[in-house]
């Protein structure tokens, strides 16, 4: 083969999805001479499966994105077509901000930022190997034999990676919309020492929407005013849609029963490991027989097209059985399927084999993010291309990798679990996997994290300006309130309006707020607007005001946490040594190498008789290196 020299970069990211669009912009951000390689062009910012950004706890990781200065949040929002804030019922923990998004203009906004990005370079084409000196990644090699060297290599594959198809019997290599499949490059990080696993996935079929009775449908409008998700933007936003709602039901079910040894899913034909919170229908009715009815969403794919995707009906039944089964269901007893369901299956890696930075401990220069890291969705993607990207180019110049905690952020939580306790299916992050959730919540996400992205390069001044000037407003507010006494005749009505108690003699604002049925736009009937306080601040001051005391507690165990994260292990500590350690512990802290006791704790298997000993043999190895230090 002859090798061709075409070019040498910092960075370079292989994937233009997700994953991929985050770590190379924030690469390039940072000052690296970046390259960004995909399959094709044209799958630039693809979204295969739903068209729609966020979800719960999935918008927590969009808002956090968004605070440290990545894309994601602001292409959301200038490409949206219906916004609603899910969980509204419960406590603002939980609050989570979704958008049902135009697929096609998603698309051209990251494909053009990517075009405009100053020392990023946009390519078509498939990497087939990577190029290495002894354990350290050295760059790339492409199916076209052109050779590209770089300091550091992002794989962000997505689900091409050894990608294959499922609809029936009928089975193929291909990456998810019939793009092609990344073939070559699975071998290549085997014999580099990486160690791959098969996971699956799935999608539902696409349909005309002229097929599809809306006046049979329930209607899901969507929110107003509309919430945006990057706290940049700052125009008035409007929903341009709305989606539907329909169920299963009966004979959806006995079709699908009837036909279950037609499912490549239950004939034993797909090896890989689906996810566990997103099942395909015919998993729904299977694991859910006394269930009468599944919902499914009928949501647009954009302005300017008639497909719509079918949330909720993932299935990798043959076509036949799929039409079959669909027009069983109210409004859609005449579909015309566009696009049939499909599952995929495809190469990624165990997440154990990487540090929290996400480079890869065996492959120095080697980054893992996204699905190939072995998780689902849009949003767990792109948070690790973020991280991922920002590592890879402070690797390059020589800096320390920034290491984001548990305790605070999502994406700190994803990639802590990911790196610890590893995934036996596709990850998907949820609110329950925090301790800290009514500190971690979405509306707080610029105040937990914007310095952050201010201290590695990505906020720039007019965002550091707009939150620090929010910041003030919401300090201001706080004063202004404590300082302004209500007395009982200027709350008498709100109060009673509200089935509240009276007020005996006058209270600071601040303190009618704490009370739960009062609201913030109560109290600025009362007293009046303050200047800077935008609909964000108040949400944010709100809910700080109303569970003070709670978000105490919570950042009193955030502190004890970060004591123990302060405790290093050092590289080269030898966990076989530890005698008072059990021997399964041992193995599990020899593989996954945790940097810190906080990390060690969490580790499945480590149990607390193990942590004190661990404890306890780092103290004395501490002590001992002490008194040699003090000897020389």
């Amino acid at each position: 083969m002859r090798k061709l020299k075409l070019g040498s970069y910092d960075v370079i990211v292989v994937g233009a999805g997700h994953a991929g669009i985050e770590a190379a912009v924030a690469a390039a951000r940072l000052g690296c001479k970046t390259a960004l390689f995909t399959m094709s062009l044209d799958g630039v910012g693809n979204l295969p499966c739903n068209p729609s950004i966020g979800g719960t706890a999935k918008g927590h990781l969009v808002r956090e994105i968004d605070a440290l200065g990545g894309a994601m949040g602001i292409a959301a929002d200038a490409t949206f077509l219906q916004s609603r804030m899910l969980n509204l019922g419960k406590g603002p923990a939980v609050h989570s901000l979704r958008v049902q998004t135009d697929r096609q203009r998603y698309h051209e906004y990251m494909k053009q930022l990517l075009e405009r990005t100053e020392n990023l370079e946009l390519k078509q084409g498939e990497v087939t190997d990577l190029l290495m000196d002894g354990e350290k990644v050295t760059g790339i090699r492409t199916r076209l034999h052109a050779e590209y060297d770089a300091k550091a290599v992002v794989i962000a594959t997505g689900t091409y990676l050894a990608g294959k198809i499922f609809v029936g019997d009928a089975n193929y290599a291909s990456g998810p919309d019939g793009q092609h499949a990344a073939e070559g490059l699975s071998d290549s990080l085997r014999k580099a020492g990486i160690s791959l696993r098969r996971f699956k996935t799935g999608t539902p079929a696409r349909a005309n929407r002229r097929s599809i009775d809306f006046t049979e449908l329930e209607v899901q409008a969507g929110d107003e005013p509309v919430v945006p998700y990057s706290f940049m933007t700052t125009e008035e936003l409007h929903n341009k849609c709305v989606c539907h709602i329909t169920y299963t039901n009966e004979n959806t079910h006995r079709i699908i029963l009837d036909n279950i040894h037609r499912s490549p899913l239950y004939g034993g034909m797909i090896e890989g490991i689906g996810p566990r919170y997103c099942p395909s229908i015919e998993d729904k009715v299977m694991r859910f027989r006394d269930k009468p009815r599944h919902q499914i969403f009928i949501e647009p794919c954009g302005e300017t097209t008639d497909e719509m995707y079918l949330q909720g009906m993932s299935s990798s039944l043959p076509e036949d059985v799929q039409n079959a089964f669909y027009h069983t269901i109210k409004g859609l007893e005449h579909l015309e399927i566009m696009r049939p369901a499909y599952a995929i299956e495809y190469d990624c890696c165990d997440s154990t084999e990487l540090a929290a930075s996400l480079a890869f401990k065996k492959v120095k220069g080697l980054y893992g993010a996204g699905q190939f890291n072995g998780t689902s969705g849009y949003e767990e993607a792109a948070a690790q291309g973020l991280v991922a990207g920002i590592n890879a180019a402070r690797e390059v110049q020589g800096k320390e990798p920034v290491i984001l905690e548990r305790q605070g952020s999502y994406i700190g939580t994803l990639i802590d679990d990911l790196v610890t306790k590893g995934v036996m299916d596709p990850y998907r992050m949820m609110t329950s996997r925090s301790e800290y959730r009514l500190y971690l919540r979405q509306d707080n996400a610029d105040e937990r994290l914007t310095n952050i992205g201010r201290e590695i390069g990505l906020v720039d001044d007019a965002r550091w300006a707009h939150f620090t000037e929010s910041q003030q407003a919401k300090q201001n507010e706080l004063k202004r309130l404590a300082k302004r006494v209500i007395k009982p005749a200027e709350a008498a009505a709100l109060l009673e309006t509200k089935g509240e108690p009276p007020l005996i003699s006058g209270v600071p604002a601040l303190d009618l707020l704490r009370r739960p049925s009062i609201t913030y736009r109560d109290i600025i009937s009362m007293v009046g607007p303050a200047e800077g306080v935008t609909t964000h601040v108040a949400a944010q001051l709100e809910t700080e005001v109303k569970y003070e005391g709670y978000i105490k507690r919570q950042q009193a165990k955030i502190r004890a946490l970060e004591r123990q994260e302060q405790v290093a292990i050092p590289d080269n500590f030898d966990f076989n040594a530890c005698s008072g350690l059990r021997m399964e512990a041992r193995e599990k802290l020899s593989k996954i190498r945790p940097a810190n006791l906080g990390q060690a704790s969490r580790i499945p298997g480590v149990t607390p008789a193990d942590m004190a000993v661990l404890s306890i043999e780092l103290t004395i190895k501490k002590n001992v290196l002490k008194k040699e230090t003090s000897n020389d």
